[in-house]
């Protein structure tokens, strides 16, 4: 059992729903996007009344079919703004999606208390000391410069080992740690700098259809990715259920990750069945069904969602 954000987590808890924000424009997930304190505000507060747990607020995204990097202190900016506009909005823990210190640092100041970290703390050395420093809790992500095509449980644990390393050796408490099998980050090419490049430099050339098959069976194999912390799983829209289902065409009308809906449904479901502890999503209503379904048909508690609490808003 962890108190990641003050939710309980893990163990015999009831899953966690982690609704997505995105205050990036360049997102691949335009329905996520909310560049204003008042629709960010209006968001969240939707998100809690709808099942969510846990707002996940980001200010760059870091998908890696996409040159999406920004300056800092722009990300900084963003997440100052989303972080401080979902404390006013909800009574609801608020996660900060970031690899890099400053941004962490700017929405901790402003109302968040976890740090969710697609590189597992190994994009910036800077980070973990911030996480530590401001008592967050982390999630972190299997994450290395590069690994075998189609690596398997073993692999994407130990890269999970290392970044909770990272995280204890900052004074992160184990007791504040998720991990997250990182699904959608290990491909063979992308854009941007912070996926886990699989195959080549004397590695077998991964085929084109690896990195599914490695999504796939990260879903299968979350048992053996939990070495008593609680696991996080982010399907929702993915590519790689784009892939399985057909709907993985960037020029489609309507947008390819719009049309991933059952898709992702399917695979949050699966998640929870395999022994996920947290779900990350961006439609938190359609997810909190799904999650409920899951659990109840595993025997496992359901979160009885009392209505919000009213809140100020600045």
């Amino acid at each position: 059992m962890a108190l990641i954000g003050g939710a309980r987590a893990g163990g015999a808890a009831p899953v966690l729903i982690m609704g997505i924000i995105n205050a990036s424009p360049e997102s691949f997930y335009g329905a996520s996007v909310r560049t204003t304190r008042r629709a960010v505000a209006a968001a969240a507060l939707r998100m809690q009344r709808e099942g969510a747990d846990i707002i996940d607020v980001g200010g760059m995204s870091t998908a890696p079919y996409l040159d999406t990097m920004i300056p800092e202190e722009v990300e900084a900016e963003r997440a100052a703004m989303a972080a401080a506009a979902a404390r006013s909005a909800t009574s609801l823990p608020i996660s900060v999606d970031t690899c890099r210190a400053a941004p962490a640092e700017a929405a901790l100041e402003r109302g968040a208390s976890i740090v969710n970290d697609v590189t597992g703390l190994q994009h910036d050395p800077r980070l973990p000391g911030v996480a530590a420093r401001h008592s967050a809790s982390v999630v972190v992500c299997a994450h290395a410069a590069r690994a075998a095509a189609g690596g398997g449980w073993q692999e994407t644990r130990a890269l999970l080992e290392r970044s909770v390393d990272a995280a204890r050796d900052a004074g992160v408490p184990r007791s504040r740690i998720a991990v997250d099998p990182a699904l959608g980050f290990f491909r063979g090419s992308g854009s941007g700098p912070l996926f886990t490049r699989t195959g080549g430099r004397g590695q077998p050339a991964a085929d084109g259809r690896s990195w599914v098959r490695r999504d796939l069976c990260a879903i299968r194999d979350l048992r053996r990715l939990r070495f008593g912390y609680p696991v996080v799983v982010s399907a929702s829209a993915k590519s790689f259920i784009g892939e399985v289902i057909g709907a993985g065409g960037a020029a489609a009308s309507p947008p390819a990750p719009a049309r991933r809906a059952a898709g992702s449904l399917s695979c949050e479901a699966a998640a929870v069945l395999n022994g996920a502890d947290v779900i990350r999503t961006h439609d938190v209503a359609a997810a909190a069904a799904a999650v409920a379904a899951a659990s109840s048909a595993l025997g496992r508690p359901v979160r009885r969602r009392p209505p919000p609490r009213p809140t100020r808003r600045d």
